[in-house]
């Protein structure tokens, strides 16, 4: 067994809960043991695409970090949250609601290359502590800012509620000031294509700050993962069915499913060992950078091509 299960996370579940359900599965359908790890942290909080490398995978799980993500994500606006999520306290209230064209003219400038500051309660490390820790802890947490691109941004029509707040009576002069005004959206769901390292929840707060309000979500959920997407995930109740009836092959992505992104090199059997035994070869056409090495249909390496030089970058042992 070595490729790819890729699960349609439930709400609730964490990620390595998700690789204890496939190791269960594996278990279940007798399939004895094998190295098992996720592509990439999704919190128990959101659903969605959570991929599970297994076997000779695993080598290729870090990959799935450095990948882009596609989400769709609610934001509640009027009240901000410790947590940016629905699981916190709430912190600030504003009576502030935006116009969906509000929404729609404020996307634009969170779109592209932006500075973007993590939530407090992220697992990122602060003097080699865990922030989330620390914020539970009641200590001041002090993150930097960091770079990360948001390759598209859009209001999500099939999924957005476009809730709107009861049309408050003007007053008799005609004027009602922002901080006061109830005819705009309580709710707005997006849709993001980000790089790695972006937090949605900090993209929906500073949404709802540029807006002139404040906000958390309220849902979240991973659409695409790199190469993976909701059409190829199964749920948990699949994944046990197949386990039972000893099909969970009928399921596994292959190992090259994780590489879509780069071209394949096709080897002769001389080439092939060659690199399985860590050698370079030389003098290879092929374009520089980094490519699927491949013997027929069987996966041999992950190699880095560089002026017609073929090193291994990650061999497999199949």
């Amino acid at each position: 067994m070595h490729g790819w299960l890729i699960l349609d996370k439930p709400l609730g579940l964490g990620s390595t809960q998700g690789v204890s359900a496939v190791k269960r599965a594996l278990r279940t359908g007798g399939y004895g043991k094998a190295k098992v790890g996720h592509g990439g942290t999704l919190d128990p909080l959101a659903t969605g695409v959570l991929p599970i490398a297994i076997g000779e995978a695993t080598k290729l799980a870090g990959r799935m970090l450095d990948s882009d993500k596609v989400y769709d994500f609610t934001i509640r606006l009027g009240e901000q949250t410790d947590t940016l999520d629905a699981e916190g306290r709430v912190i600030a209230t504003s009576d502030v609601r935006p116009t969906r064209a509000e929404v729609e003219a404020v996307l634009p400038r969170f779109t592209g290359p932006i500075d973007q500051l993590p939530p407090a309660y992220s697992a990122l490390k602060v003097d080699g502590q865990r922030a989330y820790d620390l914020a539970r802890a009641g200590a001041e947490v002090v993150l930097a800012t960091r770079a990360v691109t948001v390759h598209s941004l859009s209001r999500h029509p099939g999924l957005d509620p476009g809730s709107m707040l009861p049309q408050a009576p003007a007053p008799a002069d005609g004027w009602m000031p922002d901080q006061v005004r109830h005819d705009g959206l309580d709710e707005v769901t997006l849709s993001a294509h980000v790089s790695k390292g972006t937090y949605i929840r900090s993209l929906a707060r500073d949404i709802a700050l540029a807006l002139g309000t404040v906000g958390h979500v309220t849902y979240l959920r991973r659409t695409r993962a790199g190469p993976f997407a909701l059409a190829q995930a199964i749920t948990l109740d699949k994944l046990d069915e197949v386990a039972k009836a000893r099909s969970l092959e009928h399921q596994l992505l292959p190992l090259s499913a994780g590489l879509d992104d780069i071209p394949a090199l096709s080897l002769t059997p001389d080439q092939a060992g060659a690199l399985r035994q860590g050698r370079v070869l030389v003098g290879i056409a092929a374009g520089d950078g980094q490519a699927f090495a491949m013997l027929g249909s069987s996966p041999v390496a992950l190699v880095e091509v560089q002026d017609g030089n073929v090193r291994v970058v990650r061999g497999f042992n199949l």
